[in-house]
């Protein structure tokens, strides 16, 4: 079996904080912090830097957009602290919020602390702490679907959620929003950049009729989901809460889709998923349609079209990542070979939409 990743790491060269202000900060804003302080950082991210800060016993969540240029809309960190500061009381799974800085004086952006909780992530194997559970790939894929189902199942309303977005003419908004942000990256796509933009006009030309409005995660996958150690039916946590919103709840079930490894899948076909991930044993795609189906109530003819979107707002991310080491804003040496996955999306966009 292979060795669980590491949870956290040192602080990567070039991203590091004002220590000093922000530990004045949490003093100040956190109740009953002492000890001494003391930072990681969770390596395994690739958008928002997210810190582990300690002092002493007593551990919390820094988490603050990457530097450089940010995308209208993108790496919301308000969006997330009235996510979490709220959602937590009806939907257990999501960490309560603590506190949000919109001082860029302490570290250079607006930034939120949340809770902190132990678990474990499942990365590219079944995590050591489950290995004498039977099943446990299959049970693991299905928790990660029954939270996602359970999300949607939230009353906005009964949370304090339902001004947190417009979910009339909300797919309408967001093809339109992701040509936008295309557009502005585009130009470092070289030949691929045509064939990209034809997949935007067959889905602005295509768009289903959506369900109910519900409280989306909008980055909803395998590894955004925290479990018990133990236990593969037990999600303890979701993360990464910035894009959340009010709308189509299809959305996220094609974006869990566009992430999940199939056992007929072509090799090219897994270019965003966790390597390994593919040989554990999860439930197939199908399975998972089915089985979000039955837990949430919803239609879910229409979901290759949200897989297919998925992919090509997956796209969209990867070169806008790409770009910013292009144009020296990121020092994440990891973006730099960001584009190379993108041919690979374009291609299983194309064939998602062909049989759909």
């Amino acid at each position: 079996m292979n060795e669980d990743p590491d949870e956290v790491a040192a602080v990567r060269p070039g991203e590091e904080l004002d220590w000093v202000a922000l530990e004045r900060y949490l003093r100040e804003h956190v109740e009953g912090l002492d000890g001494p302080f003391v930072v990681e950082q969770f390596p395994n991210g690739s958008a928002n830097l997210t810190y582990r800060v300690s002092f002493g016993d007593r551990r919390l969540v820094v988490r603050r957009p990457p530097f450089g240029e940010i995308a209208p809309g993108a790496h919301d960190m308000r969006r997330e602290y009235t996510t979490l500061a709220s959602l937590w009381q009806q939907y257990p799974r999501a960490p309560r919020a603590l506190a949000f800085c919109d001082d860029h004086e302490v570290v250079g952006s607006d930034f939120l602390v949340v809770e902190y909780r132990p678990g474990v992530v499942v990365w590219g194997a079944v995590p050591s702490t489950m290995a004498d559970s039977p099943d446990a790939a299959h049970r693991i894929g299905f928790a990660v679907v029954d939270a996602l189902a359970d999300l949607h199942r939230v009353d906005p309303v009964a949370c304090g959620l339902d001004g947190l977005g417009k979910p009339d003419g909300f797919l309408e908004r967001q093809v339109r929003g992701w040509r936008r942000r295309w557009e502005r990256v585009g130009g470092d796509a070289g030949a691929l950049a045509g064939r990209i933009d034809g997949i935007g006009e067959h889905l602005a030309s295509t768009m289903p009729v959506s369900p109910r409005a519900a409280v989306l995660h909008n980055d909803y996958k395998v590894d955004n989901c925290q479990f018990a150690p133990d236990d593969p039916d037990v999600v303890v946590s979701v993360f990464d809460w910035d894009m959340a919103t009010l709308g189509d709840p299809m959305v996220d079930l094609g974006i869990l889709l566009n992430y999940w490894p199939d056992p007929g899948d072509a090799p090219d076909a897994r270019a965003i998923t966790p390597p390994g991930l593919e040989t554990i044993g999860l439930p197939s795609r199908a399975e998972v349609v089915e089985r979000y189906a039955h837990r949430s109530g919803h239609h879910v003819g229409d979901s290759a079209w949200y897989e297919a979107f998925a992919a090509w707002k997956t796209i969209v991310v990867l070169q806008q990542l790409h770009s910013r080491w292009l144009r020296g804003e990121s020092t994440d040496r990891r973006m730099a070979t960001r584009g190379e996955l993108i041919p690979q999306l374009v291609r299983r966009a194309t064939a998602i939409l062909a049989h759909a």
